[in-house]
């Protein structure tokens, strides 16, 4: 099959098109997959450039994010049939194997049926974005459907995680602040649903968000950009309220803000149960993909991919990813 190699850690130009071995399915709960499409995160640029956990097994395959048909199932499988449309998020971290090639294979309960009203390349953009904002709201945040509702602020709405954050936000009856760039992306944002769209540029987000919430901060803000923007974000959360990232802090945070309103700090990183091999939570996972299908059919959830490359332009489609400000995803079509 062809498939993207990682040579080495470096600039976009370690991967490369190459004709390698198809993989075969390796226990009775796995199927294998022709991928139709691949998603790019941020994950991928980071391990491209530093290393994958696995550096000692080089070259690998990059992409966490995918979606295809099933080609052929295990003696035990009972959740495919050969011919079904799946999405997923598995492997690419330097363990199991991505998903910039032709074909993969995957445990069955790691998958979900993909979205009918989605196509492949939109389908493969979603699963990491999906999972990450489902986490940090719905889990770390606990923000439910309730009345009254609740006020979220989201960093960097129109990005990947971000504008399916403000989709998720909304479902669970909030109203939602977010900060973006450019009018373009405020006009994006708004079209989701955002009840307050913050030019950060231009305008102070705190002031603006401290004002929009009658002085009281809001009750969850969601970063996804890091930096000094999570100590920046402190005093915009209302007195015990929460702040959740899916960065690490810098380490010259001060954290006196936060202790002084008695905030509740959350990490959300999607790809613990992956990393640390716990199939229960894995699961689960597969389970968040599986309601959000349901979400995309009924026309309640969408996601934006703004470009698709093809397989063998895996490297332009990183050199793009890394110069920031994407709205929404990328995807590469198989």
């Amino acid at each position: 099959m062809k498939a993207i190699l990682m040579t080495a850690a470096g600039e976009p130009n370690v991967l490369q098109l190459a004709d390698i071995p198809e993989p075969t399915i390796q226990s009775p709960t796995e199927i294998l997959v022709r991928l139709k499409a691949a998603g790019i995160n941020p994950i991928d640029t980071k391990l491209r450039s530093r290393g994958t956990f696995q550096p000692d097994r080089l070259p690998s395959i990059l992409g966490c994010d995918g979606a295809g048909i099933v080609e052929a199932i295990g003696s035990e499988v009972t959740k495919f049939k050969v011919g079904d449309q799946v999405y997923f998020c598995n492997g690419g971290l330097g363990f199991h194997q991505g998903n910039y090639a032709e074909l993969t294979t995957i445990d069955e309960k790691f998958a979900a049926h993909k979205p009918k009203s989605l196509s492949f390349e939109e389908a493969a953009a979603a699963p990491l974005v999906l999972i990450t904002a489902w986490e940090a709201l719905y889990d770390r945040g606990n923000l439910q459907s309730a009345s009254p509702s609740r006020n979220v602020l989201i960093h960097a709405g129109a990005g990947g995680v971000g504008h399916v954050a403000i989709q998720l936000a909304k479902l669970r009856n909030a109203k939602v602040c977010t900060t973006v760039g450019s009018e373009a992306k405020g006009r994006f944002v708004r079209d989701l649903g955002t009840d307050l769209a913050i030019a950060y540029k231009q305008t102070n987000f705190v002031e603006a968000a401290i004002a929009w919430t009658n002085s009281e901060g809001v009750d969850i803000a969601f970063d996804t950009v890091g930096g000094k923007l999570i100590e920046q974000t402190f005093p915009a959360v209302k007195i015990y309220g929460d702040l959740v990232t899916i960065l690490e802090p810098p380490t010259d945070i001060s954290w006196k803000v936060a202790r002084t309103r008695n905030l509740r700090f959350s990490f959300e990183l999607m790809l613990t149960p992956m990393l640390l091999g716990k199939a229960d939570l894995q699961i689960q996972q597969a389970k968040i993909l599986s309601e959000c299908a349901d979400l995309f059919d009924s026309g309640k959830l969408k996601i934006h991919v703004s470009e698709v490359f093809q397989l063998a332009d895996a490297a332009k489609a990183h050199e793009l990813l890394e110069t920031g400000s994407m709205t929404g995803k990328i995807a590469i079509s198989i």
